[in-house]
This record gives C-alpha cells, sequence and structure tokens, in this order.
C-alpha cells in the first residue's frame, strides 16, 4: 500500500505564505489559540479560560487500498510534542451529510473543539470519509447519482475509519485510543468499535443512531441514487427543525451558519458549481437507515462494545431524537462504566451553537477523568 503523503504548516500564530508545496512541507502554530481564541469576547456565551499551548496543525493523505481513494487526515496537537499517551489521542469522525473538517474543526469567535481539546494537552484527529469534504471523491460521484447505487454504507465507513485509527496507533506507537462519533458516526464508530475494542480506549457517541419511529430528516424519498445534494436553505431548515420559535433568534451566534456553511459547501467544488450551489453526500447512510434502523433491525450490536462509553446529546435534536439516544443506552450490557448527558437548549448540531462549551467540557471532562471504579 502508498504510504500516506504529509502536510505540515509553520507560521507565528498565522499561516505562511503559500509557495511550492510539493517541495517544502509546511507547518502551522497557532499561539494561545485553543481556549482564548480571536474575537472570543463578542461571544457572551464562552466564557474565559487560561490561556492554552500553542497548537501545532499537520495535513496526512491516506490511502485506503482502494482504486486510489485516499482518506483526508487532520491532526492537531500541543506544538512541538509528539510523544502521547493512549488515553490522551482522539479520533472524530461526522455524519451522514456534512464532512468532519469543517465542524469539528470549525474556528467558530476563533475556537474550534479541536483547538480547546489540543489545548487540553489531547493528540487530536479527524477523517472525513471517501466522498465527503477533503477525501477522495469515489468515481460514483463523477457521474449521474441516478446511474449508481449507493455507496458508502456503514460498514465501509467502518472500514475506512479502521485504516485512520491503524495510521494513527502506528504513527504514535500506541495500541489504542479514543474514538468520537457524530450522528451517523456512532453507528461508524460503534460499529467499529465492537469488533476492534482492543483498539479502542474510551468511546464518545455524540447523538447516536438507533431504532427510528419515523424516516430521517435528510430530505430524502424515492428512489436512492448513489449520493443526494443539499442545498444551503435546506441545510439552515434542517438545523432549526424542532427549535422552539421563541428560541431560534439567539441558538446560532450571528455569523456562525454562515461561516459553517460556507467553508462546508466549498469543499464539494462540482456542486459548489451548480446554481443554486449544492453539497453532494453519499446515500450509504439513507440506504443502511431503510434497510435496518427504519425497519426496526439494529445493524450492530452495541453489547459488544466493551469499553467506557459516554452518550451525549441535546433536548431539540430532531435529527435523532432523545428516545433513540435513551434506548441505545441501555443497549451497552458489557461496558465497564458508561454515562448519559442531555444538553438543554441545544439541536443535533450543539457543537456549533451558543451552549456548545457545556458540550466540550463534558466530552473532555468524560475523556480526562480517572476511571470511576478504580476509585472504588
Amino acid at each position: 500500500m502508498p504510504k500516506p503523503s504529509k502536510r505540515t504548516f509553520l507560521a507565528e500564530g498565522r499561516q505562511t505564505p503559500a509557495a511550492d508545496t510539493s517541495a517544502v512541507p509546511r507547518r502551522e502554530v497557532f499561539r494561545g489559540l485553543a481556549v482564548l481564541g480571536l474575537g472570543l469576547a463578542a461571544a457572551p456565551t464562552q466564557a474565559r479560560e487560561p490561556a492554552a499551548p500553542s497548537i501545532e496543525r499537520e495535513e496526512f493523505r491516506v490511502p485506503t487500498g482502494e482504486d486510489g481513494i485516499e482518506l483526508y487526515v487532520r491532526n492537531k496537537r500541543p506544538a512541538g510534542q509528539s510523544r502521547f499517551a493512549a488515553d490522551r489521542i482522539l479520533l472524530y469522525v461526522h455524519g451522514a451529510t456534512y464532512p468532519a473538517s469543517t465542524a469539528f474543526d470549525l474556528p467558530l469567535a476563533g475556537l474550534s473543539m479541536m483547538d480547546y481539546l489540543a489545548g487540553l494537552g489531547f493528540d487530536v484527529y479527524l477523517v472525513d470519509l471517501p466522498g465527503y469534504g477533503f477525501s477522495s471523491r469515489p468515481k460514483q460521484m463523477d457521474q449521474a447519482a441516478a446511474d449508481n447505487p449507493p455507496f458508502m454504507r456503514t460498514a465501509d465507513a467502518a472500514k475506512a475509519v479502521g485504516v485512520a485509527v491503524d495510521f494513527i496507533l502506528k504513527r504514535r506507537g500506541v495500541d489504542k485510543l479514543d474514538l468520537m462519533g457524530w450522528s451517523w458516526g456512532t453507528s461508524t464508530m460503534g460499529l467499529y468499535t465492537t469488533t476492534h475494542n482492543d483498539k479502542v480506549n474510551r468511546l464518545v457517541l455524540y447523538a447516536p443512531q438507533w431504532i427510528a419511529k419515523a424516516p430521517p430528516n435528510l430530505g430524502t424519498s424515492g428512489p436512492l441514487g448513489a449520493y443526494r445534494t443539499v442545498t444551503r436553505d435546506s441545510a439552515r431548515d434542517r438545523w432549526l427543525k424542532g427549535v422552539p420559535e421563541d428560541k431560534r433568534g439567539d441558538l446560532i451566534p450571528a455569523g456562525w451558519f454562515e461561516q459553517w456553511a460556507d467553508a462546508t459547501w466549498a469543499t464539494d467544488a462540482v456542486g459548489a458549481a451548480l446554481s443554486p450551489p449544492v453539497l453532494r453526500a453519499p446515500n450509504g447512510v439513507v440506504a443502511d437507515s431503510q434497510a435496518y434502523w427504519q425497519a426496526g433491525k439494529p445493524l450492530y450490536d452495541p453489547g459488544e462494545i466493551r469499553v467506557p462509553t459516554l452518550i451525549i446529546h441535546a433536548e431539540w435534536d430532531a435529527d435523532l431524537p432523545s428516545y433513540q439516544a435513551q434506548e441505545y443506552f441501555t443497549k451497552l450490557t458489557n461496558v465497564p462504566y458508561k454515562r448519559f448527558v442531555e444538553l438543554g437548549e441545544g439541536t443535533h448540531t450543539v457543537i456549533m451553537e451558543k451552549n456548545r462549551m457545556q458540550f466540550f467540557r463534558e466530552v473532555a471532562a468524560f475523556l480526562q477523568e480517572a476511571d470511576p471504579q478504580a476509585l472504588n
């Protein structure tokens, strides 16, 4: 298998001017960005915390061994540090429609969740799955959606995550790491963990997918092609579905939706060139939803997860409502310990809303705490 390629960045608080990147790798270092962040005072809901260490960022293209498809993997960590214990390494994967790179590492008010965790001393990674974000687009996406069946099923996503996991474990010389998935990403990470418990330290499931009582909130109907298209307007409508009318005005701070949408739609050059611009997303997740979750059949057994697990959810989540998270929690019958956290005044996208710091801190607390059983 070809070796992963790497882009490293170096600058004093800003990116250096683009030069010949094929010959000279670049490295980016952010001074004190991880916790305070530029412009943080403008967002009154974002509490100030002690200044964090500088953050270093690297990007990799990791071959999957399948038809030239490469994964985009991003790393952020305290600058100058390259050795980390297994319980200080985290890999994040996205959900059904939007990539990890424009949500987990979106610097809203100067701070992303990836920055926050790196500022706490974590070696943090994200991966965009094939067909999403900055990863390779499979050949089906060069054709009309109707010309091919849905692709990137959950099992395919879990296999791709395994490639990223093995890359990180080898890079850091450890035998396990923490995993975090959002939405459909909980199925990806959950399925992966059931067959690779030995490689997982702790598991964070943000808005877990489980048996559904209604069709998914993805705007799909009729026969499924290889992929679907999403407009910015439909994305905003989906985001706010289920939020009380009198709470919608300040849920997403001014400019945040636009910042996220600009970054996200820009990852799909083909879709962005259409009028109106669209984002294309693989339909494998929808096919699995129809075959399993909407049909009352689990795609995998959470009882096979054997690592400490956090379920975290927000009350206005209309995509994967609270009953799914609660039922999933009961299925974690073989974990050493588990925790369920329900956040108030948040949606499926609480990671990018006014109450996101509550979300950040709950996840960080779970990942950093001593084993509660060891204290008995």
